[in-house]
């Protein structure tokens, strides 16, 4: 039996239509080993999505979301190690094909971690102003579909 959909606050749809976004990452990078497409095509598109969407995303999670919970609270450390732990992941440029298994996994639990657990508990705790602060700081991340080679996209013709 599947759980019931989470009904997130409206202040927080942006931040979940996002991660709906950066879980359809994850789905290109396994698409795209799936066709054998070169690492570094996947690589290029994943450094595209990192500089101009997931930085923004996480520089606004932590900036106007985390804080509503204490800074010393056990999901607030999770979620900054994990956000760390990506960048170092984007940003790295040794070891393409290991590093991008390793996106792929770290941000499907990462986003996951978040909508199940993390955002349920901020939901709860956050005042109706906090709310009305993060809609209106909040900013809309560019179409994550907006790009020329779209390598996940299987060809008809092969």
């Amino acid at each position: 039996m599947t759980p019931p959909p989470i009904k997130r606050h409206e202040s927080l749809q942006p931040f979940s239509r996002e991660h709906h976004q950066g879980l359809l990452l994850c789905w290109k990078i396994r698409e795209g080993f799936k066709q054998g497409i070169e690492p570094e095509r996947i690589k290029h598109y994943t450094d595209w999505f990192w500089n101009n969407h997931l930085r923004q995303h996480f520089e606004a999670e932590e900036k106007y979301i985390f804080p509503i919970l204490p800074q010393n609270d056990a999901l607030i450390i999770q979620a900054l190690e994990e956000h760390r732990e990506l960048k170092r992941l984007f940003e790295g440029k040794a070891g393409i094909v290991a590093a991008l298994i390793r996106i792929e996994q770290a941000l499907n639990a990462h986003i996951r971690f978040e909508e199940r657990v993390l955002f349920n508990k901020i939901q709860e705790a956050a005042t109706p102003g906090q709310l009305k602060m993060i809609e209106a700081h909040h900013s809309s991340a560019p179409d994550c579909d907006n790009w020329d080679d779209a390598f996940w996209i299987r060809d008809k013709d092969a």
